[in-house]
């Protein structure tokens, strides 16, 4: 059978049996692989440790029907265990590798798999607050996937910003002239802080107050929960602020 090497972010594990364990995995160039890993469950195996969620890895396996096997592993970030020692790490990690399972699939998906190890690395680095490294990573993820949201413009007439509402039917800010039923007034500050997570610009967000990062919060996971299908179970688990 053909055998394939690539570089992987380990999404989900599940037990197999008495010692194997179902990985899934997002590759780098092979899009989601679901593989076994065998006797990796066993105290001497040297695999299980780097077949862990969140890890980074160089994966080499072989074809197979329905499922492909793991033949050999190399770390090339170890971030499972830094990210499970702090819960709020943990549970925004999870959100981010459910978003990566719901938005790719067998195809490759090459800008997602960069996108949620840079997210998972700044996670375990604890880079900036981990609320606003997810704001940042599922605004992007969306992205990505056709769903950018607009915080530039009025969606209604394209009158340049920044405005005070936000409207996800449209997927972005609108003006006062263009306001619609439903739009949540958020401000014109959350609307600038929203438009550097979605472009990376940390040094504004790491200097927002702490009433700006909440709203924004709510904006990203409204935004998120409405593109995706049936929303995200992991959201519920996040640290209220």
């Amino acid at each position: 059978m053909p055998t394939y090497r690539d570089e992987a972010v380990v999404l989900r594990t599940h037990k197999l049996g008495e010692a194997d364990r179902i990985v899934t995995m997002l590759t780098r160039y092979h899009g989601q692989v679901r593989a076994v890993a065998k006797g990796v469950r066993r105290t001497a195996s040297k695999l299980g440790a780097r077949l862990e969620p969140f890890m980074a890895i160089d994966v080499q396996c072989y074809e197979g029907k329905n499922l492909d096997t793991v033949t050999q592993v190399e770390i090339i970030g170890a971030y499972g265990g830094v990210i499970t020692e702090v819960y709020e790490a943990f549970t925004v990690a999870n959100v981010m590798v459910e978003t990566a399972m719901r938005l790719t699939g067998e195809e490759p998906a090459t800008q997602h798999y960069l996108l949620l190890v840079g997210a998972l690395r700044s996670l375990a680095k604890q880079e900036h607050d981990p609320s606003q490294i997810l704001n940042s990573y599922l605004l992007r993820a969306l992205a990505i996937s056709g769903y950018a949201p607009n915080f530039d413009t009025c969606t209604g007439c394209q009158m340049p910003g920044p405005h005070s509402a936000f409207y996800i039917q449209t997927g972005g800010v609108v003006c006062e002239t263009c306001l619609a039923p439903g739009a949540a007034i958020i401000g014109k500050e959350v609307t600038k802080l929203l438009g550097s997570l979605l472009a990376g610009e940390w040094e504004v967000v790491d200097s927002a107050i702490p009433e700006l990062k909440q709203s924004a919060t709510g904006v990203v996971n409204a935004y998120s929960q409405w593109h995706i299908d049936k929303g995200l179970k992991s959201m519920n688990h996040l640290e209220k602020a």
